[in-house]
């Protein structure tokens, strides 16, 4: 069985796909483990709990971002962990966590890489419309110190059509990332590469 941790802080509409995925059967030989998160009232926690994924609130406030990571790693090393996927993870990874998970953390971020690099959710919409670009997507990468900027597993695109606003192009690209996030674990935890 394959261990696959969730690091959420929002939503969680990526890890719903990997729910439904599971529960159709898609996901064989992994294993959702559990869901750490550094917001306890996050839409993820609540998806998980549904779900029945064990959820791990570890507070940031007041630590720093070497001891944080140190609370995080000992959850996941409970749970014998293999994989992370990171779904709307609102921290950066530290040198620590990124060293002791070598190429087995995964990030989703809502652009096609390396375009708009280091942004977050509509900001990075609204720089796509700004830049008048023709097309958009969304990147699966390896997590590395580089925000952003690690090995690309997989992208997938959408044109941008002229009648797209930030919030138009959040819903197209998180279709995207509802298809693909899923079938990118399963791949990675079978070995193989996505590309």
């Amino acid at each position: 069985m394959h261990h696959v941790a969730i690091l959420a802080s929002t939503n969680g509409t990526d890890f719903q796909a990997m729910i439904e995925a599971r529960d159709r059967g898609e996901m064989e030989g992994i294993s959702l483990a559990c869901l750490v998160t550094n917001k306890a009232d996050c839409g993820a926690v609540e998806k998980a709990k549904r779900a029945g994924i064990p959820v791990h609130f570890v507070d940031p406030a007041g630590k720093t971002r070497e001891t944080y990571d140190r609370e995080v790693l000992a959850v996941l090393e409970s749970y014998a962990i293999d994989l992370i996927a990171l779904v709307g993870y609102m921290r950066i990874i530290g040198g620590e966590m990124v060293e002791r998970y070598k190429d087995r953390i995964l990030n989703v971020h809502p652009s096609l890489l390396p375009k708009f690099a280091g942004g977050m959710d509509t900001d990075v919409h609204a720089e796509v419309l700004k830049a008048g670009e023709k097309e958009t997507g969304m990147t699966i990468h390896i997590v590395t110190e580089e925000v952003d900027g690690g090995p690309i597993v997989l992208q997938k695109s959408i044109p941008v059509e002229p009648d797209d606003t930030p919030e138009s192009l959040k819903t197209k690209v998180q279709a995207l990332e509802k298809e693909w996030y899923p079938q990118a674990i399963q791949k990675m935890a079978k070995g193989k590469t996505v590309l």
